[in-house]
């Protein structure tokens, strides 16, 4: 008979999940009970109401899915794009690349517009792809994980939008670590995940849809190729006649509505201002070991940093030996960046002036 689970805390300071708070793990425990319970019931429509204040927007269809981030993805897409539809996707990272597959499983005439690893779209690369033909989508990651860029949207939300086409967003790195504002950016369909800047563990996905989204929902002429993430029936599972889709994962949720409580406890903008803090501390810390980050300063994320690792340093020793003596773990790099890069987060409740002195003490001295 196997042991049971035992092992120490981490300061999680990698791509995530980031430390969750103690009340949104006692929260997880309470008792569970049926998805259907009036008292579940009221649960829901609570999350829906946090979670549309902490997305900044009045859509209506603002709700969890039931996945990862990942889920969020693969619902954003496969709910839009239909055989032959033409989709323009950003390409400067790992989960750009994602997105572009993504479409194209679903049938969509794909067209990437790419950025080096490292550097943020040209809205203008944008406006001439758009020039190009009839567009039904444009997709891009505001926070690419792998990369650690934050990527300007609201000139590419323009383009798109005098093109006639619908915006999507990935927001699994910057949701509750960046200002993320779905209805004044004009974004048709943002995603996340629960685990990054939201700090609560992952399992589901929030996921927002514009009217106009919704109404191409309701135009399709097939029906969405994915069952479990169609919004058409999901939705009436979270609207008011509650129509029986699947079996939410009740206690998760529970998680979620503790952990999006405690989010506007804080108050959005002052916690956007705490990771703010944070990553300029852990900038300063890491320019006076010599070391920098690889995005340009104008287009670098707060909640996920691309740390440039110094010439013959060993990236996985480092790594390693973080975990192993302070317990901190950090991320290595992805696809071209890998064994150039780590990604260091400072997402939600790992995002603290503690973690980054620890962090930046234990890498000097194993350095």
């Amino acid at each position: 008979m196997s042991g049971s689970l035992d092992f120490a805390p981490r300061i999680l300071m990698g791509p995530g999940p980031s430390n969750v708070d103690a009340r949104v793990l006692q929260a997880m425990a309470l008792p569970t009970i049926g998805h259907l319970d009036p008292d579940f019931i009221s649960i829901m429509d609570r999350i829906k109401t946090m979670l549309r204040e902490v997305m900044m927007t009045g859509n209506e269809l603002t709700i969890p899915v039931s996945g990862t981030g990942s889920a969020g993805m693969e619902a954003a897409v496969c709910n839009l794009v239909e055989p032959g539809d033409r989709c323009v996707v950003c390409v400067n990272g790992v989960f750009g690349t994602r997105l572009a597959d993504v479409c194209g499983r679903y049938g969509g005439d794909v067209v990437t517009v790419g950025a080096p690893w490292g550097e943020a779209i040209d809205p203008d690369e944008v406006r001439q792809a758009l020039s190009k033909g009839p567009t039904k989508l444009v997709a891009l990651v505001h926070a690419e994980t792998s990369t650690g860029v934050l990527q300007p949207l609201e000139e590419i939300s323009r383009l798109t939008h005098e093109a006639g086409a619908l915006l999507l967003v990935d927001t699994v790195t910057s949701l509750g670590g960046h200002p993320v504002k779905v209805d004044e950016w004009g974004i048709d369909v943002c995603y996340s995940g629960t685990q990054k800047c939201l700090s609560i563990p992952p399992g589901l996905a929030p996921i927002s849809f514009s009217p106009s989204a919704v109404a191409a929902l309701e135009r399709r002429k097939t029906k969405v190729a994915n069952w479990y993430l169609d919004m058409s029936m999901v939705r009436n599972y979270w609207g008011e006649d509650r129509t029986y889709h699947h079996t939410a994962p009740v206690n998760a949720l529970y998680g979620l509505h503790e952990g999006l409580r405690l989010i506007l406890a804080e108050g959005l903008e002052a916690r956007w201002a705490r990771h703010k803090a944070n990553h300029e501390l852990l900038v300063a810390g890491l320019a006076e070991l010599g070391m920098g980050l690889l995005p340009d300063p104008d287009y670098r994320l707060w909640s996920l940093n691309a740390v440039r690792i110094p010439e013959g340093v060993d990236d996985a020793a480092v790594r390693g030996r973080l975990l192993k003596e302070y317990r901190i773990e950090i991320g290595g790099g992805l696809g071209e960046l890998k064994g150039k890069v780590w990604r260091v987060g400072l997402m939600g409740a790992s995002s603290t002036r503690s973690n980054v002195i620890t962090f930046l003490g234990a890498l000097k001295a194993i350095l």
